[in-house]
Formats: structure tokens, sequence, C-alpha cells
């Protein structure tokens, strides 16, 4: 038994990276619209009828056009859009209880690429304890300028934009109220993203004040937690802090690598997370949620 599955966009940067993942595999076939009628609702509405799972990759306007367009084939939306709907399974498997939830989903939100590295350093703290949920969290981060779209690519392309810039200044990234929902947080975390010359990879990071925590962890008890709760996770790896931090060190993975870094004397800690955007941050965990909600083994194609 194969299973047929849509990807909605198939031809911009998630939807070439699922493609890839895809291809060679004999358990999916993929429904495919041609090029020149990828706009087509009804091109589209017949593939979503022909598929069992259609993978959106869309901006939010469109993927929310695009279910009503669905029909009864279950959904998995790479756009921020669903993250916080009525109805919709948040597509990050390493959380409590959500690899059984994506199972039996016929709709399934993937988690953004910030998001997945800023919930993976808070939820465990938050679920042991160590962290209160109206915590003044600090989260930091910088990705490769694949995560910005065509737009932004072009403008690397073309040596038109900075080596290295910040955005999102204003406090109001669109993936803050994915994090604060499953990061069980009830105050807003500051949230301070950036962009290297560089096409993908990202490092996010969260800045802990150990007096400000329940306790006063220690980092052996701050690194204890994580590896305890990422026990039996199959893509994320809690690793000892190295000197420096690249940004592209598990590019083409769908792979996960926590630290924790500071000076315990001085009561600072940073916990950081690795992963690339486009993999684990996407189409990586896209792949992950497919396998899941076709009862395929969880790493098929990664």
């Amino acid at each position: 038994m194969t299973a047929k599955v849509f990807i909605d966009g198939e031809a911009g940067t998630t939807g070439l990276q699922i493609l890839e993942r895809l291809s060679a595999r004999e358990d999916i076939t993929l429904v495919q619209v041609e090029h020149e009628r990828r706009k087509d609702p009804v091109a589209r509405a017949e593939a979503f009828a022909e598929a069992d799972v259609a993978i959106l990759c869309l901006p939010d306007a469109a993927a929310i056009e695009a279910v009503t367009l669905a029909g009864d084939c279950r959904i998995i939306d790479a756009s921020t859009a669903h993250r916080i709907a009525d109805g919709w399974v948040y597509g990050m498997p390493e959380l409590p209880g959500q690899v059984e939830a994506i199972k039996g989903a016929s709709r399934v939100a993937n988690v953004g690429c910030f998001a997945t590295g800023a919930i993976s350093l808070v939820r465990p703290l938050r679920d042991a304890g160590l962290m209160a949920e109206d915590a003044p969290v600090v989260l930091t981060g910088t990705s490769g300028y694949t995560g910005g779209g065509n737009a932004l690519i072009a403008e690397f392309d073309q040596g038109t934009a900075p080596d290295f810039f910040l955005y999102a200044t204003a406090q109001a990234h669109k993936h803050v109220p994915e994090i604060m929902r499953y990061g069980r947080l009830t105050r807003k975390p500051a949230f301070q993203p950036a962009v290297g010359n560089y096409a993908q990879g990202m490092i996010v990071q969260m800045h802990l004040h150990r007096e400000a925590l329940p306790g006063t962890p220690s980092k052996a008890q701050i690194e204890d937690t994580l590896r305890a709760f990422y026990a039996t996770a199959r893509f994320v790896d809690v690793v000892d802090a190295p000197a420096r931090l690249d940004p592209q060190a598990v590019n083409g993975t769908n792979r996960m690598e926590i630290s924790v870094h500071g000076n315990e004397s001085a009561g600072i800690l940073t916990v950081t997370a690795t992963l690339d955007n486009l993999g684990k941050g996407a189409s990586g965990t896209a792949v992950q949620n497919l396998n899941l909600m076709i009862g395929a083994p969880e790493d098929a194609g990664l």
C-alpha cells in the first residue's frame, strides 16, 4: 500500500525540500498538478480529491483558501495560518502526547522554524517546574536567509542585503503566539530574531538568570531536565556545550542539538537549539508528521 501525497506549493523553498525527501520513496505516490495549472483551483481541487494527505507550502492567506478546496483530504499546513487554530493538531512530535495526536489527525499545523527551537528550550523547564508560566523569558536567534522566502533570497543573491540584520524589532514576530501556547507561557516572551549571510541553518537562544527560576537550578539540573525530556525523541540530542556554535552544523538533516552554556557562578545561563531552518524547522518536520499520519516509520525519508 502506498499513500498518495499532494504538495500544494511544491515550487517554493519548503515545497522543493519536501519533494526531494519524498520523491524516491516507494511507499508514497506523489499527486502533482501541471506547472501551468498550479494556481488553477479546479486542478488543485482534483489533486486534493485524489490525495490521502496534502502538504500546504503556501502563504497564510493561500493556505486558508486551500483548506476550503481540500474537502476530506488530510492536511499538513506549513504556513502560520492554523498553528493556534481550533480543530488543528500542532505538528511538533517531540511534545508530550503529540505523536498519538498527529497520527489520528485530519488537520496538522506544522511548527514554525524559530518556534521549534524556542519551544524545545522552554517546554521542558516549564513541565519540570523550573520555570514559571509568567517568567520573563528572553529569546534570541539567527537564521539563514532562506527562512525569509524568495524575496529575501533574491536580495542576498543580488548582493543588496547586509551580512547580518535584526528584524521584527517591534516584538510582534509571527511565531510568538505558538511559542506562548506550546511553551505553556502566559507572559509574552521577548524575542529578537536576526538573519545572517548564509543560506540555511539556525540557532535559537534562551537567556536565563538562575535566581529568577524556581529553586535556582544549576546548569547540571537544567541539562538533566532536557535529557530526560528528550530521552525518547528520535531527532533531538542534548549535547555538551561546544566552545563555538555553528548555525549550519546540522544542515541537511532533521536533527536538533540542544546545549547549555554559561558561567554558573555569574548566575547566567544560555540554552541553545541548533537546527536546519529548512529541515527540522520546516520540511523535515512536515515529513516526520506525514510519516506518523500514514503509519510509516517516523524517520522514513529523513
